[in-house]
């Protein structure tokens, strides 16, 4: 992972822990609501991926131990990890793109309501991602995976395929390069990835007339599963996120000005709220930055914000960075992962860190966004997340009106019992997430994520309870 060149080292520090009378009647632990759903309390577990589901994508034991560990320490809400829309073949990732998911993905409603007492409140983020392929040897592209074109064949003066195929691999490295254009470089260093501008390809041309319809159905199975809300995935390296970017630059009325990159994420918000109707909270995850050149700024997402708050959407939930623009190269055999260059520090940044740190990185950003939706004449509650870890942190988010609930992802990683322990005083017995991104780095390789600081039994990691009574 990418890291600022000034490396300085940067500590969680616990600042000071309130009493139980003192909590009950923070903001923090105040309720909220978010269009039909109220929250006990505005604390959010935003989505993480755990690498648990089946290959198949399906609930599995390992999934629901997950959220029951975060239930039992009873936030306001969970958000369940990104889940696909498309009943495609994705490694342990869950899915909700087909009804045979509905079995497992309501379990997990129970176990998470058993295990909070029903106190949290459980959503889903659903999600759509376009195709990346793993980095190939330089032998594997040029000899299957480029697509020979007139181009190469005028500048080698060969016609025959093979022989453009052979001619490149005999040639030195640097003179081959000098033959493929921009994209087949890219993909012959990092692997083949599409774009949403890609428009020359039918399935993307196709996307906005796709998309709702699949959005839709996977709300409306997380409907009838019994989730509280859906968060529809508009931020990061994926799909609805690209729509949004400055970058998108599609000419087909999706891409360009702002009015035309929002148009997709707003027509999926809408088909959306007529399928799963009232009853169901439905927001969406977003950047405030993406943190790369070129790219969107808290300008376009203030813009955004406002207009998701326009079209009547129950909740915004910001984050930053994590793109693939800037990913570093990855190994041969491996995909390209988007939180390794700077926008992905910007998403998760470590201890060693600028002069900013990694405490709080996102609320500058998302104050601003907030201000702008209120501004606008709504009053759309704002999710901030990003190195929270501390209750007077959170409580002074919420008292200069900066967002209206305070997610922490990686420090109820590292302790589950965060919200419990400190809404009952008990907030000096709270394990403080050191910032390492050990998580991360199991993330990036796609193994089961677990934090550093949880007890070892019997060789696994797990998340161990602290014995609560009564």
């Amino acid at each position: 992972m990418w890291r600022p060149p000034q490396r300085i080292e940067h500590r969680p520090t616990p600042g000071r822990w309130p009493d139980a009378a003192e909590a009950a009647s923070s903001r923090l632990f105040q309720p909220v609501r978010l269009g039909p759903v109220t929250l006990a309390q505005r604390t959010w577990v935003p989505a993480m991926v755990p690498w648990r589901a089946t290959d198949e994508g399906f609930v599995s034991d390992g999934v629901l131990d997950w959220y029951r560990r975060f239930a039992e320490g009873r936030p306001g809400a969970i958000v369940v990890e990104a889940t696909g829309i498309r009943d495609v073949p994705s490694g342990p990732l869950l899915r909700i793109g087909h009804d045979r998911f509905l079995p497992g993905l309501a379990t997990l409603v129970e176990t998470v309501r058993e295990a909070s007492g029903g106190e949290t409140r459980l959503f889903i983020q659903i999600i759509d991602f376009l195709t990346i392929r793993r980095r190939p040897t330089r032998e594997a592209f040029l000899g299957r995976f480029l697509a020979v074109t007139d181009r190469h064949r005028e500048a080698l003066g060969v016609s025959d395929g093979a022989e453009v195929r052979r001619r490149l691999l005999e040639m030195p490295p640097e003179e081959a390069d000098a033959i493929l254009d921009e994209r087949e470089r890219e993909s012959l260093a990092s692997g083949y990835r599409e774009r949403v501008t890609d428009t020359h390809l039918r399935h993307i041309a196709d996307l906005p007339r796709v998309l709702p319809g699949l959005f839709a159905d996977a709300a409306a199975r997380a409907r009838d599963a019994g989730f509280d809300g859906v968060e529809l995935h508009y931020a990061h390296a994926y799909t609805m996120a690209s729509f949004l970017s400055a970058r998108n630059d599609r000419a087909d009325g999706y891409g360009g000005a702002r009015e035309n990159r929002v148009r997709l994420p707003l027509e999926v918000y809408a088909r959306v709220r007529e399928r799963v109707g009232p009853g169901v909270a439905v927001g969406c995850r977003f950047l405030a930055e993406e943190c790369i050149a070129g790219g969107g700024t808290v300008e376009d997402a203030a813009h955004f914000a406002t207009e998701f708050a326009r079209a009547g959407m129950d909740f915004l939930s910001t984050s930053r960075g994590g793109k693939f623009d800037d990913a570093a190269q990855p190994r041969v055999g491996e995909a390209a992962y988007p939180y390794t260059g700077p926008s992905g520090y910007e998403c998760m940044p470590q201890y060693i860190s600028d002069e900013h740190g990694p405490f709080g990185r996102n609320v500058t950003p998302t104050a601003r966004i907030r201000r702008a939706v209120r501004d606008a004449g709504f009053a759309t509650p704002v999710v901030v997340t990003g190195g929270i870890h501390n209750f007077e942190q959170a409580e002074g988010i919420l008292a200069r009106g900066d967002a209206d609930v305070v997610g922490m992802a990686r420090q109820s990683l590292a302790d589950p019992d965060w919200f419990r322990k400190v809404r009952t005083g008990r907030g000096a017995e709270v394990r403080l997430c050191e910032y390492s991104n050990y998580c991360e780095g199991l993330d990036q390789k796609h193994k089961p994520v677990t934090c550093k600081l949880w007890d070892r039994a019997g060789g696994q990691r797990r998340m161990v309870a602290p014995g609560w009574e009564g």
